[in-house]
Parts: C-alpha cells; structure tokens; sequence
C-alpha cells in the first residue's frame, strides 16, 4: 500500500538466474498458474521507473492484487522453489478485537494483507474463529492499529494473553496428532497456511507436553513446511 488513495500493492522480486522480461509469462509454483507483468517496476528513493527487462541480482516490483506470499518462487516452467523466510515463534500475543462490527470485512482483508507483508504472524482458533495476533515487540501493536484504521478504516483494540511461545506441530502418526489437537483445543490455532500451532502456556507446559507425547514433535519455527524442491 504505497499510496493510501489507491488499493495497489508491490511485491519485491529479487532476480536469480535467468533473464525477466517484461510482458513474458512465468510460472507462479504455489498456485501452479501463468503470469504475465506488464508493469514491473524498478524504485530509486521516491521515484519508480517502468522495466523491460532485469539480471541476477536485480530487484523488481510487480503490482500485487494478492497472488504473492513472502517465498514465492517464479519459474519459466520448472517445478521447485526456493527455502522461503520461516515464521518464528512469536514472544507476544494478543486477540484482535473489531471494534466496529460494520467494518468487519475491512478488518479482514486489513489484517490479512498485512500479515502477508510478515508485519506479525496470524493465528486463528476453529473453535469461536478467534483471531490470535502475535508479534516480537509491543510497538508492533501500535502500527497494527494504526494502519488498519488509516488504511483500511478498520477500528479495533488487542487484549492480552498469556502464552509462552507458538510450536507448529508435526507427527507420523496422523491419528496421535489429531487426538492430542482434540484434547488442548484451547491451545491449538491454525496459522495462515492452515498447519496447527500450539500455544505453549508456560516452558514448564511445552516441557511437560513434550514428554508426554513423543510422537509429536513441537518446531519454534515453520521451515519446515518450505521444500527445496518439488514434485
């Protein structure tokens, strides 16, 4: 959101091998589709200019209506990408609060697309649709709140909670997993890829937890969902 009065995003492309070219179509491997970009862009302090082409090294802008997340990987045809940026374990957490009910989907699409920037991280309980903010430092509240209502006209406030630390859960065993999510859904949240997350309540819990299930196993981090490579 560069410019407030207009709805456009920029995503940062950072040229690897190859040669991009302006109006050629690529290969987005998340979502398995063709794009093509006929504005991509290239910034220098508050000016940006329009690029026919970029080399290694090169970092382009492309106008985002929402088809980028942080690791995206652009092809000519190839299926692999690139070890994206983990998610660590957030130090603080905070319930989003909407405080004007008939700005909800503003609220929405605000927090969204800002935890897609990697401004915080997003977790969501099944269980009542709670939305769960967590961040490193508390200022990072402040410009939450202040950004979803200057740029998105969204009014609302955080409540605090008590957690120790996010853990994304793993296990070969698909029935244990689901179990222990059943017997500590008040600790397990979704992140915005949809994996489960445990909200440690103490280290002493998350210790306890860990001994307790040894078929499970508790990350601090989320790479391990990036691959190097795909099938």
């Amino acid at each position: 959101n560069l410019d407030p009065k207009h709805r456009d995003r920029i995503a940062f492309l950072r040229i690897c091998s190859g040669k991009f070219e302006r109006n050629t179509f690529y290969h987005n491997v998340r979502e398995g589709k063709k794009m093509r970009f006929s504005n991509p862009t290239t910034f220098m302090a508050r000016s940006k200019s329009l690029i026919e082409e970029a080399y290694p090294g090169d970092v382009v802008g492309l106008y985002d209506s929402g088809n980028f997340k942080i690791g995206d990987t652009l092809t000519e045809g190839k299926d692999f990408m690139f070890r994206g940026i983990p998610s660590f374990s957030p130090e603080l957490f905070k319930e989003l609060v909407n405080k004007d009910p008939m700005k909800s989907k503003q609220l929405e699409k605000g927090i969204q697309q800002l935890t897609d920037e990697g401004v915080a991280q997003l977790f969501v309980k099944e269980v009542g649709n709670t939305r769960i903010v967590g961040v490193v430092g508390e200022l990072q509240f402040d410009v939450i709140q202040y950004r979803l209502e200057h740029e998105y006209g969204a009014s609302c406030e955080f409540r605090s909670l008590n957690f120790h630390k996010a853990c994304w859960l793993t296990s070969d065993d698909p029935a244990k997993l689901k179990e222990f999510c059943r017997l500590k859904y008040s600790e397990i949240v979704l992140d915005k890829d949809g994996n489960y997350v445990f909200l440690a309540p103490s280290a002493w819990m998350l210790r306890l937890e860990k001994e307790n299930n040894p078929e499970i196993e508790f990350h601090l981090t989320s790479e391990f969902k990036t691959s190097t490579e795909m099938a």
